[in-house]
């Protein structure tokens, strides 16, 4: 007798090994429609997988987590078979599903376009309509690598050949066409539905690697329904609308250049903004009882390779030459090299080493912006958002072990306020060991108890991330949530047991010893170029007056106005507001309407009437309407307005 546990608690009994859709079927008919997956004490399986002992089920449907992926990962399966069909000759390569859909790796002598999409979108909805089952068959390595080759698929015949030799190879078979593939997959094509749609095309490289043969990948999105598919698709093209690299050029902020791929060019008003919410978060720590430092940018390697760093992060290093030269360097390592800091955590270690500490002082809350540079691959970098050189609001917080948590608690009460002043709403994950680590097991659990204890005493209600803390601890992650709904990972609390220990980090206790203490990482924005890109898009670019590069455009509406333009303009500034002036021989409603275009939150309109009567005419950044002040209740009322939150 099989004993089958369900979510509601209730058992069912089985007299012999039973299917998920037997499952699914003996629980009523309804169900066993629905029903899309299995799983099997919390694994997600084929609804054909048998069970032979006593397990926990869940039936899988379209309102559960699990479906969407699974959707998304047969919608792959679909496209592949669409494109062979289409055009005998493709090999496949690899097709998962993604944070937002699907793509397939192609090779295929001829480039697909997007407007091939449609052609290809028609024929996976004949896939769909076919409603193929969908079945998973183990072979062995031999067989499966003769089939690929005979069938002129040499990738897929390389990557079976290199497959652990213990590992069982399984393929999914859906009519004629299959692949390899790990599963789980829908019962069958027609479970997909028709609610896809393709949406671009790139270049890619077989395994990732550029010496390797370039492939073509074709990306999509799936969803249970075409209302959700339709709301994807308006969120893709208001996200595309608030691209901070269009709005980045277009309001004059920054540019980048291949010279320095992955770096920025920070043009007057794109450093007016970093100066701005800089100034903002420095008074903010300052007030928080932070104390600012600075440090090399070139480090000698020994630091990293006692921090554990050099291990870690050596190929993501930018590495300078001595005068003998990098070769050299490679051929005698005891040669001297240096490396552009990747990160501020083992200066700010060597800064806290320097004379004796006491435990009077500690906390050390130790802040550093922090220029970093990290080599990303090409493909990884994302306009500002993903950069090879950025600038950390990086602080570290040297403690003893019972002060986490009233660190943590003090760190949360600091960071909900940026965000709120930001406007930001948000989330934490926690995130726990790493497969590669440094440290005991033992110490891991003590800082991953610490940091879950913190959490807690500080009302995180946090999701768990597991396997994706930092080499040497646990972190929070702060997640923020943007107006359209996307999720931008930006701050960090990181517990760190470890790297003072290796770099020998001490303070003298009360009781007389010495010990290490622990070290907190900690940051709000991330990065600076990360979290403008973020309010960037947040904002549309329409930011708020305190935050805003040009807070105010004063406009002449006849050139007898001129003077008096400047005396406005005069006044303002003088009030602290970032004020431009335009001059120039347009008409009033072309410049409204160019400023408008820059996000300029504050147009103030001068003529003869207002020179007379010494006022202006106020258009706020989306109204059609007009303020008319007289001069001195302008520079007052906007002075106010303009201050920022803290």
């Amino acid at each position: 007798m099989i004993n089958i546990s369900l979510p509601d608690g209730s058992v069912r009994k089985f007299d012999k090994p039973v299917s998920g859709a037997d499952i699914a079927a003996a629980i009523g008919p309804g169900l066993a429609k629905a029903a899309l997956a299995v799983k099997v004490d919390g694994k997600l399986k084929d609804l054909s997988t048998i069970v032979d002992h006593d397990a926990r089920i869940g039936i899988v449907t379209s309102r559960d987590p699990e479906a969407l992926e699974l959707l998304r990962h047969d919608a792959a399966h679909v496209l592949a078979q669409a494109v062979q069909e289409l055009y005998p000759g493709t090999q496949i390569t690899f097709g998962p599903s993604t944070e937002d859909g699907f793509y397939y790796d192609f090779v295929r002598n001829h480039p697909f376009t997007p407007e091939d999409f449609a052609k290809i979108e028609q024929r996976m909805a004949e896939i769909v309509d076919r409603d193929l089952p969908i079945t998973r068959e183990v072979w062995d390595r031999a067989k499966i690598k003769q089939y690929f080759a005979d069938h002129g698929e040499q990738f897929k015949a390389e990557w079976a050949d290199e497959l652990p030799k213990d590992e069982e190879i399984s393929v999914y078979k859906q009519g004629d066409w299959l692949d390899m593939c790990l599963g789980p997959h829908l019962p069958s094509t027609g479970k997909l539905g028709k609610a896809f749609k393709l949406t671009k095309v790139s270049g890619a490289y077989w395994r990732g690697d550029a010496k390797n043969a370039q492939l073509q990948r074709v990306y999509g999105t799936v969803f249970f329904s075409d209302k959700d598919l339709k709301a994807y698709l308006k969120r893709i093209e208001e996200a595309e609308q608030r691209d901070h690299r269009r709005i980045g050029r277009e309001m004059g902020l920054f540019h980048q250049q291949e010279e320095a791929a992955g770096m920025v060019f920070w043009h007057p008003k794109g450093w007016t903004f970093w100066r701005t919410i800089e100034g903002y978060l420095r008074r903010k720590l300052e007030a928080g009882g932070y104390v600012e430092v600075k440090t090399p940018q070139l480090v000698d390697r020994k630091l990293w390779e006692s921090s554990g760093h050099w291990e870690k992060f050596r190929e993501n290093m930018y590495l300078s030459e001595n005068e003998e030269g990098l070769r050299e360097y490679i051929a005698d390592s005891t040669k001297r090299i240096f490396a552009l800091k990747p990160m501020n955590c083992p200066c700010h270690v060597e800064i806290f080493k320097v004379g004796l500490r006491s435990y009077r002082e500690l906390p050390l809350r130790m802040a550093e912006m922090g220029s970093c540079h990290r080599f990303e691959p090409s493909g990884a970098l994302h306009g500002i958002l993903r950069v090879r050189n950025f600038t950390q609001d990086d602080a570290h917080i040297f403690c003893s072990e019972d002060q986490i948590e009233s660190e943590t608690i003090r760190f949360c009460k600091l960071l909900d306020e940026v965000y709120k002043d930001l406007g930001f709403e948000y989330f934490v994950k926690f995130s726990d060991r790493p497969p590669v680590r440094a440290g005991s097991d033992a110490v891991w659990d003590q800082a991953e108890g610490a940091l879950k204890s913190a959490a807690k005493a500080a009302g995180l209600d946090v999701i768990l991330n597991p396997g994706e803390g930092a080499f040497y601890g646990p972190k929070l992650e702060f997640v923020l949530r943007d107006a359209i709904g996307r999720d931008w990972q930006c701050g960090t609390l990181q517990v760190d047991f470890v790297v003072p220990g290796r770099l020998g980090a001490e303070y003298v206790a009360e009781d007389g010893s010495r010990k290490t203490p622990v070290m907190l990482h900690r940051a709000i924005f991330g990065s600076f170029e990360r979290i403008i890109g973020v309010l960037i898009e947040h904002h549309a670019g329409r930011f708020p007056l305190w935050m805003a590069p040009t807070q105010a455009v004063v406009a002449t509406i006849v050139s007898d106005a001129d003077s008096y333009a400047e005396e406005v303009a005069a006044k303002l500034r003088a009030a602290g507001l970032r004020v431009d002036l335009d001059l120039s021989n347009e008409k009033i409603n072309y410049k409204v309407r160019e400023h408008s275009l820059a996000h300029v939150p504050l147009i103030l309109a001068v003529g003869r009437r207002d020179m007379e009567s010494k006022t202006v005419a106020i258009r706020r950044l989306g109204s059609e309407k007009q303020e008319v002040l007289e001069l001195g209740a302008a520079v007052t009322t906007l002075s106010t307005e303009a201050q920022p939150p803290f």
